[in-house]
């Protein structure tokens, strides 16, 4: 079993705020907006270092996403960010129609996502709008794991032409990608090697699906492949239907809700190109609450024990026997 060494930890809004700064430092037409909240989404790691180049717009996301249409429209390339729960539903209207409609070349960096934000509560805990987002036409939507792949995830969205939105968490989270591994948008990372079910997670969960694969292998002899899927739209239809025909059976894990999020989107790719069990760790259509982000993760079943569990059940409903694995004339006998 492969072997990871943690580089400390991070929060990914760092790694958003100085992925920034590197594009502002490349391209002259990079201009940031903000929303009264820099300091909590780092957007002030490039007011600091690009005044000029820095827009307060105030608490007003739907006018900042606006103004960032028109300056895209104009020859820039604007960010603006807010936390999720601001960033992608009040600002819904705006992202559909003036920056997915027109294919403005606007990027939303959408912070405090999921239930780590912790006592901010259930009204700021954005678990939800990656179901919203990925349904928009023409826009480009990335959960990256760590610092690192936050900060080369920024510079590849601000690089490509057209909508985007990355998706980042407020409390420090394992760093475990390094400076020399690579990121593209559209495609997914296989971290670890194995056949006997695949792991496919994106956000924090990607190291508790680490750590539960290796708990598998520990306690079970079972040989996870770890799948890091950042890139939610594009998607890696590739990378996923190879694990589903050398797996067999796979599991989803995101800090999200279960419906219409990576396990959703993920399971699109399987049903049309080849079936197999599959599991979801995530959100259980309800609401988050206050808490410190570790027990919160405990308490919502967001942690490697829960990927571990529905590993094994995944795997055992492979055994007994699932349509999706069958041969082709077993299924046709069936029909007949």
């Amino acid at each position: 079993m492969k072997e990871f060494k943690l580089l400390g930890s991070k929060p990914t809004r760092h790694g958003f705020g100085m992925g920034l700064v590197e594009l502002g430092e490349r391209y002259d037409n990079v201009v940031v907006l903000g929303g009264d909240i820099t300091g909590s989404v780092m957007t002030s790691f490039f007011r600091d270092k690009f005044p000029e180049r820095f827009f307060s717009i105030g608490i007003a996301e739907q006018n900042a996403t606006t103004i960032a249409a028109g300056l895209a429209l104009s020859g820039k390339i604007p960010f603006f960010s807010s936390y999720s729960a601001f960033a992608a539903f009040r600002n819904a209207d705006q992202i559909r129609i003036s920056m997915c409609y027109n294919e403005a070349n606007v990027k939303i960096g959408g912070g405090h996502s999921g239930i780590t934000v912790g006592p901010d509560g259930a009204t700021h805990q954005s678990l939800e709008e990656v179901s919203l987002l990925r349904a928009m036409p023409n826009l480009t939507l990335i959960v990256p794991a760590d610092y690192e792949e936050s900060r080369k995830a920024t510079i590849a969205i601000g690089e490509m032409h057209g909508p985007a939105y990355l998706r980042f968490g407020r409390s420090p989270v394992p760093m475990f990608t390094s400076v020399e591994d690579s990121f593209e948008i559209g495609k997914a990372t296989q971290l670890t090697e194995g056949n006997e079910v695949a792991i496919i997670a994106c956000g924090l969960m990607v190291w508790e699906a680490v750590l539960a694969a290796q708990e598998l292998y520990k306690r079970k002899g079972i040989k996870a492949r770890v799948i890091n899927n950042s890139s939610i739209k594009p998607i890696d239809y590739e990378t996923i239907t190879k694990a589903a025909m050398e797996c067999g059976c796979i599991v989803t894990a995101e800090e999200h809700q279960v419906h219409g999020g990576l396990g959703s989107a993920v399971a699109e790719v399987v049903v049309k190109n080849f079936p197999v069990p599959m599991e979801f760790v995530g959100m259980k259509d309800r609401f988050g609450g206050s808490g410190e982000p570790e027990e919160l993760m405990v308490h919502f079943g967001l942690t490697w024990k829960e990927i571990y569990a529905s590993a094994l059940k995944s795997i055992e409903r492979k055994e007994k026997g699932f349509i999706g694995v069958r041969k082709l004339t077993e299924i046709e006998s069936m029909i007949d």
